[in-house]
């Protein structure tokens, strides 16, 4: 007579259960997860807004002139963009 012995266990680390535990304790740590702060650093490289120069409102003005007569609107929202210098 044979008997069949099973070697099931309850404490397994293949399961469907524990496999979703370790995905979800994965998921939660990346989107909880800090990101060190480094603005500071990243604004000191360049500077949010530089003036126009002269011959940049000079060479808008330019091109409102020359579309003056084909494109009106063009033209006005070049010169509002030269004002704005």
């Amino acid at each position: 007579m044979s008997t069949l012995t099973s070697t099931y266990s309850t404490d397994s680390h293949d399961g469907y259960f524990s496999n979703l535990g370790r995905a979800t304790r994965a998921f939660l740590g990346a989107l909880l997860a800090s990101k060190p702060y480094v603005q500071a650093a990243a604004a000191s490289e360049e500077p949010r807004y530089t003036r126009p120069s002269k011959h940049d409102i000079a060479l808008l003005n330019s091109e409102a002139a020359r579309y003056e007569q084909l494109m009106p609107n063009l033209a006005s929202e070049l010169r509002f963009l030269a004002s704005r210098g």
